[in-house]
């Protein structure tokens, strides 16, 4: 039993990775799976998409390379996060489709609650923003909405969870119904002082607290499988929210580390240890991971839309056939024209936190063509960063370690982005031999807990750098850059749809 199964289940696509007892990867499956937009701001899956290319990605990798499910010796979890399920316990239907993290229908809701004054308290016991962003408000509006929903969810018949909670209940054959602190933490329901299901949140969005999962450790008994699925049961051992994940496959356990994530949104997380650290800039204050009951913490800052947005330019605009092209076609572009792109597709997340204004284009001429639109997308994710990241070192006094940001996820392969995101942060980044850090935070979590890996002082010594990307950009230029960026920002924020 020397591998260990990683479940990466993704906003757009589910994949599984199967790592060997070295952590080296020896297999990995992926497939995708429909977007649903039915209103503008909205965004929806079909809960049966997540569980099922979960479990296909999962029998294709262990036939990839012929690898009897005997000798997995756990499954690792990481999951897109905040995305919404409420589920009959019963029978395992879901009573409406996911209400994923970047849905925005829940605005008006978290207005009318700021209005009435919790946005404090909501930020003082969860440290989360009062925002559309988290699940609380995307639970109750499934509960108000949905006819029948919330008169079952009283009565105790249905069942909350994020996405983690709804695999691990099936994949264990309706046995486990649990979490980890990382998922809870952003649900907007979680104490993360206490370590516990709030009541006050619970009360104040007329939630039933019966409905919401158990919340382990990150790496903790989360059950086992069944014997359906893969003709033996195999013990999952680790969950972790993906952005989690990640900061844990980069092996930022120290106070100070920095990482970012480049996937369908950007993460970047601060590791500020066993302190809680409450932002003056709109970050946000939340569980880093938890392990053997001791909690670190962090600061984090979330973008909506990173890779998103050359998904746009190849779904939408069609003027990539794969998104692997934007980086050579950016190199194309006039450096003369000043192409600003402002990606609030779903709005703007920090430090703005504005749902309800949309995208912009500034700066276009007649000479505005194809290279001149994937540059200014690929660069919007770089100002984005350095808008994070300003804001969580005003925060936090003890300074980021070293002044390095660690990055990982599909769109950091990108050497002209990254390149981009050094020059406009004026700082290294640096990018891991092994991209898949979130898959590798959740495989490391299982194999840790069984044993295989070893514990985290020696996992970090593993880490080791593919490419160092160093600043070469004048320093008045850069300012200038960002100076721009600031400016159709705040332009931005004054449209309404």
């Amino acid at each position: 039993m020397s591998f260990i199964l990683a479940i990466d289940q993704g906003t757009t696509s589910s994949r599984s990775i199967i790592f060997d007892k070295n952590l080296k990867i020896i297999g990995s499956a992926q497939e995708e799976f429909t977007q649903h937009f039915p209103q503008s701001g909205w965004v929806e899956h079909n809960p049966k998409d997540l569980l099922n290319t979960t479990i296909d990605t999962c029998k294709s990798a262990l036939n990839q390379k012929s690898i009897n499910p005997k000798k997995i010796a756990a499954i690792g979890i990481t999951n897109q996060r905040e995305t919404t399920l409420v589920w009959d316990k019963n029978t395992g239907e879901p009573v409406y489709n996911a209400i994923v993290w970047q849905d925005r229908r829940t605005a008006s809701h978290c207005e009318e609650l700021r209005k009435k004054g919790y946005e404090k308290k909501v930020t003082d016991i969860t440290g989360l923003l009062l925002d559309p962003y988290f699940s609380s408000t995307k639970l109750a509006w499934i509960l108000d909405n949905v006819e029948g929903v919330r008169s079952r969810a009283e009565a105790g018949n249905l069942l909350f969870g994020t996405v983690d909670s709804y695999l691990i209940w099936h994949l264990t054959g309706r046995q486990s119904h649990v979490t980890d602190a990382t998922n809870a933490a952003r649900t907007m329901l979680y104490d993360i002082r206490n370590g516990a299901w709030s009541t006050e949140m619970c009360d104040m969005l007329n939630i039933p607290i019966k409905m919401l999962p158990e919340v382990c450790d990150c790496a903790a008994d989360f059950g086992l499988t069944s014997q359906e699925i893969f003709g033996v049961s195999i013990p999952i051992k680790g969950v972790a929210g993906d952005q989690h994940a990640a900061t844990l496959g980069q092996a930022c356990f120290e106070p100070g580390m920095m990482k970012s994530t480049y996937g369908t949104g950007c993460f970047a997380l601060l590791n500020t240890g066993d302190t809680i650290v409450s932002s003056h800039n709109r970050m946000l204050t939340t569980i880093g991971y938890q392990l053997d009951g001791k909690t670190t913490y962090a600061l984090e800052g979330s973008i909506f839309i990173a890779g998103a947005v050359v998904q746009w330019l190849r779904d939408g605009l069609k003027i990539l056939a794969k998104a692997s092209e934007s980086g050579d076609l950016a190199k194309l572009s006039d450096n003369s024209q000043n192409l600003i792109l402002v990606p609030a597709f779903t709005g703007l997340g920090a430090p703005y936190w504005n749902a309800e204004c949309r995208g912009a284009v500034y700066g276009l001429t007649r000479n505005s063509g194809p290279a001149e639109f994937s540059r200014a997308a690929l660069e919007s994710v770089g100002f984005q960063t350095r808008d994070l990241l300003e804001a969580m070192i005003s925060d936090w006094q003890g300074g980021a370690k070293g002044g390095v940001l660690r990055v990982d996820g599909g769109m950091s392969a990108s050497d002209w982005t990254m390149q981009f995101l050094s020059n406009i942060l004026n700082a290294p980044v640096d990018r891991p031999e092994i991209l898949e850090t979130t898959a590798m935070g959740a495989a490391w979590l299982a194999g840790m807990r069984v044993g295989l890996y070893p514990e985290q002082s020696e996992f970090a010594k593993s880490w080791s750098l593919e490419k160092r990307f160093q600043p070469d950009m004048d320093d008045e230029l850069r300012e200038q850059r960002y100076k721009d960026w600031k400016s159709a920002v705040a332009a931005t924020l004054g449209i309404r749809t």
